[in-house]
């Protein structure tokens, strides 16, 4: 049975990964009814030779103010301390937002995987059978954490789910040295560092579905409303939809009401939102109204449908590339990437800051993408049924 820690717990056990070097963390957070994800509880594991198992595991209430996390928080974000976590991106933001930290030297099971033949999105479960053949079950993984007291259960699904992550990761790690695959996946793993949930009220509105149809005055309406909307929400801790949907926002953007009884010829506006919102809406029509227009842009790199056709071949191409490595394919290129490659090719604009032309993708896939988009190279079947390049000569490319 697991209970839950005190302040000494937390610092016991950042003590002793201090000395090991690393520990697992995990959490189990709320998000329906909020504005941000509320942090229920956080699962910390440690190697330490004193416990049966080889592994201490503590369980800390994020609901309880008075338990002391600073030791731990500041190991998160010393680099000489290797923080290992499955589908952690959540996780990440959420901790840098409660812990107030940073969080680096990240190594991600999920994400690691997928560099030794698994799947990009396998499950820590699944993952745990494939990799380590051990089962565990997940019967209270979409209960009430906010809830208190947790139960029995709760506390003991949180504390397996990371009982077995640093041996998870020990095995990931043995595998990605046999391909020499490791500096690639810890590459990958830094992009989490990033990883945030924290939003910008004045990019909201570029969210917003068919924003691009409204006409320039229109779009900066829409600017002020999704602003305006979103500080609402924040400071309520309130999801955006709860204070107004993205439908009667849009028709507000358009039909630019300038007087209280034209919000109720809106669908989806109530007497009750006009009564509390209406002048602060109206407000922040004027104000987009008084604010420059928002142009459309015609950016560089967008796809036309003419690119079809490419993109199928590219992925193809780029899919060959992944099983011959024994990577998994997500890891490599997304639409959207391929998208913006291949509409920069044919517009002869300079490459798209998109990650499959960077670091480890670049070295397995970037030399065949360029020559393939380039013409200097044709796809073929060749023995085995595998996707091959054959050269095309100097004087055939010329020609076309």
């Amino acid at each position: 049975m697991h209970g839950l820690a005190n302040s000494a717990d937390v610092e016991a056990v950042a003590r002793i990964a201090r000395s090991r070097g690393r520990l697992g963390i995990d959490t189990e957070f709320m998000s329906e009814g909020r504005y941000r994800a509320l942090l229920c509880l956080t699962q910390v594991a440690v190697e330490d030779a004193d416990v049966p198992t080889g592994i201490r595991t503590i369980l800390i209430d994020g609901l309880d103010r008075s338990v002391d996390v600073q030791p731990l928080a500041e190991l998160l974000a010393d680099p000489g301390i290797e923080v290992v976590l499955h589908a952690g991106r959540q996780d990440v933001a959420i901790l840098k937002r409660a812990w107030s930290t940073q969080l680096t030297n990240l190594f991600d099971t999920q994400i690691a995987a997928g560099f030794v033949g698994e799947s990009a999105q396998a499950g820590y479960a699944n993952l745990l059978g494939s990799v380590l053949s051990l089962r565990v079950g997940k019967t209270a993984s979409y209960t009430r954490w906010d809830a208190r007291p947790l139960t029995s259960e709760q506390l003991s699904y949180a504390a397996e789910d990371v009982a077995h992550l640093l041996q998870l990761a020990d095995r990931i790690k043995e595998r990605l040295g046999e391909s020499s695959r490791l500096d690639w996946a810890v590459e990958e793993c830094r992009r989490l560092e990033s990883a945030t949930d924290e939003r910008d009220p004045e990019t909201a509105w570029e969210r917003l579905p068919r924003v691009g149809q409204l006409d320039p005055q229109s779009r900066a309406v829409a600017k002020e409303l999704a602003a305006w909307r979103e500080r609402i929400a924040a400071a309520e801790d309130r999801p955006v939809g709860q204070v107004l949907q993205d439908p009667p926002l849009l028709e507000l953007a358009k039909r630019h009401p300038q007087q209280l009884d034209a919000l109720s010829l809106i669908r989806g506006i109530h007497q009750s939102f006009i009564r509390r919102r209406g002048s602060s809406v109206l407000e922040a029509v004027a104000m987009g109204l008084a604010a420059p227009a928002i142009p459309r842009e015609q950016r560089r790199g967008h796809s036309d449908a003419s690119d079809t056709p490419l993109i199928a071949l590219a992925e193809a191409l780029l899919r060959a590339r992944a099983m011959e490595a024994g990577l998994a394919y997500e890891l490599i290129a997304s639409r959207s990437d391929l998208e913006q490659i291949i509409a920069a090719a044919r517009q002869a604009a300079p490459e798209p800051d998109v990650r499959t032309l960077a670091g480890w993708r670049r070295e397995l896939v970037g030399a065949d993408l360029e020559a393939l988009l380039s013409g200097r190279v044709a796809v073929a079947v060749g023995g085995r049924r595998r996707l091959e390049l054959h050269p095309i000569a100097t004087a055939a490319v010329a020609e076309g």
